[in-house]
């Protein structure tokens, strides 16, 4: 009798396999997501927004080509950018049937969410080079002699260098200013609005 109680017990390796077997059975049937239905969305979702992305980038490459055309053939040759690109530059690129109607396009956000109007930067402080710079005092006096240090050639010195560069940007700003001054009086004197 005692033989066949040796017989009946289960080795160490069996129960750890029970053990195992029993929790990945416990953790499929219960901690498993219940909601299966809401993957195929997200992919559906994610598959809209690719289709979106390629006909955007087709559409900014070649703007003459329709949206329904580039989506027509994306959907002919399961969404090959580089083959839809072949095609309109050798243009070969067919016309879709009548009856293929392309999903609308996706907006970019949640509809729950509104989308903001294009705001205008802000203008900067100093509305023009002149009060920049700070060109005001130089915008009437003449310029005779930076024309004296401008014959001076290159300089081996930085800070030299430096200030020449500057001298030459005033300058070239100044000279515009005059410019425009020139043109805007001649536009007032033949009687032209601006």
């Amino acid at each position: 009798m005692a033989q066949k109680m040796a017989d009946e017990q289960v080795s160490l390796t069996s129960l750890i396999l029970i053990v195992v077997l029993g929790g990945l059975i416990i953790r499929y049937l219960f901690f498993s997501p219940s909601t299966p239905a809401a993957r195929p969305v997200r992919d559906a979702q994610s598959a809209s927004r690719a289709r979106e992305a390629a006909v955007e980038h087709i559409q900014q490459m070649f703007p003459q080509v329709d949206r329904r055309t580039v989506l027509w053939d994306l959907h002919r040759n399961g969404g090959n950018i580089a083959a839809t690109t072949e095609r309109i530059l050798a243009g070969r690129i067919e016309t879709p049937p009548v009856t293929f109607q392309p999903p609308p396009p996706v907006s970019p956000s949640p509809p729950g969410t509104q989308t903001q109007p294009f705001k205008t930067p802000p203008k900067p402080a100093e509305p023009d080079l002149i009060t920049r710079y700070k060109l005001q005092d130089k915008l009437n006096a003449e310029s005779e002699t930076e024309r004296a240090a401008k014959a001076k050639a290159w300089s081996s010195n930085r800070d030299e260098r430096q200030a020449a560069l500057q001298r030459r940007r005033d300058e070239m700003i100044l000279a515009a200013r005059k410019k425009m001054e020139a043109k805007i009086a001649a536009e007032m004197a033949a009687g032209k609005p601006q």
